[in-house]
């Protein structure tokens, strides 16, 4: 006689949950333990940790073939979140745990933990995916490890009709599927304060201000826009002129984040496994090394995980001496860049992250950094700065809106006290530009400039004849790209809605176009 039991757990293609059905059947035969349904090695590995965590907890292994199905078997199942799954089919097939519990069927519940071989249940990624997976399926119980308890407040918090069921050992959520223990829910209104507190505490942390940066007027202003309509920007300097310190300073200006951005951010961080707050709320700021790998910056492993591109997603991918960064990793960014996701492509499944970041660039003019420096004279050829400056492509370069360059700061300026503007008052502003694209583009799913395509440019972008003079004569004569002129116009929409503008001038255009205009002086 066969034994058959079905649980629910959920996988995930990307940042999106994908709910699993893990079928046990318990047959007659010579004692085995298989599992099938693509699986990866460590859920293959599972079979090990399941028994041993099941006789540890006081239960009787059954001594019979079993054969554990993970369906739909056409996505790889990866990481060892299907232990308690599978350890509860089991256990739920020989009929140690009742499919019942006071009339809620086992049906209604989704589980998905770590089993080590002491029992106590470990965390694992994803809750928050796994709770919009639930919430998508009509699925009310979820049974998330004890230790996820940031997370499952997340989920009590802004997350409707789903009940998040701590589980601290495999024998205490044998016993409430029995009903003979019962585990109290995730308190949600705990959970909203808990939430609170901690955004308090994030959000108190101090940063780095505008008005500490002495001089920089150029750059500061080129930072405002690239934060209000959400434009790329490289900044290209002599060493010491505080390329990175303004980079570093930019998170200070960023508009604030919606709910919307927040719960997408989260569920990367959660999929990573870099989620160490609750409710992601600041906007995240990301500086790789110039060593990291195009896996690392892009994404990628045989089960695809996210990589800076995807981990920078609503906020800023600071890449310090872009040079440095070897070509083919570089030249990987040009479409996500363009496209605002990554998709990565294996055997078995292709997955998708977004990525619509805000990408800063910093980089010296040459390999000894003074070339057109006022009083320092530069030691190298025009050959090798020719050399240097290739290892940025054309297509990459068109890519970035802005061009600004970072001039050596005075000794008057540097000595002078705290002055101009602070974050605060440029991050009001920016807020109110960001608020009124939001508005603007509400019925097209964009929620700033830098996102607009072509139909898009074509309404909110139009320009009269005096200012599509100057535009045409800047096109002709800098020999710009199509895409360079869809971008002018981008930034100029951006200039006029800190202007509190509702149509561009020729102000707007002539102060968009100096941002293109430094790649044609230094690349000529």
């Amino acid at each position: 006689m066969n034994l058959c039991s079905k649980i629910k757990s959920c996988g995930f293609i990307g940042i999106e949950g994908r709910l699993v059905y893990v079928e046990v059947d318990i047959s007659n035969g010579l004692p085995s333990f298989d599992i099938v349904g693509l699986p990866d090695t460590s859920v293959k590995e599972a079979k090990d940790r399941v028994r041993s965590s099941i006789v540890n907890s006081g239960f009787i292994f059954p001594k019979r073939r079993i054969t554990i199905n993970l369906a739909p078997a056409n996505f790889k199942k990866a990481g060892s979140s299907y232990d308690l799954p599978i350890a509860i089919a089991v256990l739920s097939a020989t009929g140690l745990i009742d499919c019942n519990l006071n009339n809620e069927l086992l049906d209604d519940y989704i589980l998905i933990a770590e089993l080590p071989l002491d029992c106590k249940i470990r965390n694992v990624n994803g809750i928050l995916c796994i709770a919009s997976e639930a919430k998508k399926n009509n699925i009310r119980h979820i049974v998330v490890p004890e230790c996820n308890f940031r997370e499952a407040s997340i989920i009590a918090s802004i997350i409707d009709d789903i009940d998040v069921i701590p589980a601290n050992t495999l024998s205490d959520i044998a016993m409430h599927l029995n009903g003979k223990k019962t585990i109290e829910y995730f308190d949600k209104e705990n959970s909203i304060d808990q939430v609170v507190k901690a955004e308090t505490e994030i959000n108190s942390k101090c940063c780095c201000d505008m008005a500490d940066i002495k001089g920089q007027e150029n750059v500061k202003r080129a930072l405002e826009i690239s934060a209000a309509g959400g434009h790329n920007l490289i900044m290209i300097g002599s060493p010491g002129s505080g390329k990175t310190m303004l980079a570093k300073t930019f998170p200070s200006i960023l508009p604030d984040m919606t709910t919307e951005e927040s719960i997408e951010v989260t569920k990367i961080y959660s999929i990573a496994g870099l989620l160490n707050s609750t409710l992601v709320r600041n906007r995240p700021f990301r500086n790789p090394h110039h060593t990291v790998s195009a896996a690392g910056l892009i994404g990628g492993g045989s089960v695809p995980r996210p990589g800076e591109l995807s981990l920078s997603h609503h906020g800023v991918l600071f890449l310090d001496e872009l040079p440095e960064f070897r070509r083919d990793v570089l030249e990987m960014m040009r479409q996500p860049l363009e496209d605002g996701k990554v998709t990565i492509s294996r055997i078995n499944s292709t997955v998708t992250y977004p990525c619509k970041i805000n990408f800063i660039a910093s980089m010296n003019p040459c390999r000894c950094g003074y070339f057109g420096h006022p009083t320092k004279i530069c030691s190298c050829n025009r050959l090798g700065i020719d050399k240097y400056l290739s290892r940025i492509s054309g297509p990459l370069l068109d890519r970035i809106d802005l061009h600004i360059e970072v001039m050596p700061v005075n000794f008057d300026s540097l000595s002078k006290r705290r002055c101009g503007e602070d974050s605060a008052t440029i991050r009001c502003r920016v807020n109110r530009a960001r608020k009124l694209q939001i508005e603007r583009y509400k019925d097209y799913n964009v929620l700033s400039n830098s996102e607009l395509n072509g139909n898009m440019i074509e309404k909110f972008c139009s320009i009269d004849s005096q200012t599509k003079s100057l535009l045409k004569a800047s096109f002709e004569r800098m020999n710009l790209s199509a895409r360079a002129y869809t971008r002018i116009l981008k930034v100029a929409r951006t200039i006029a809605d800190l202007a509190n503008s509702e149509n561009i001038n020729v102000d707007h255009i002539a102060e968009a176009i100096q941002y293109r205009s430094l790649d044609r002086k230094i690349w000529h």
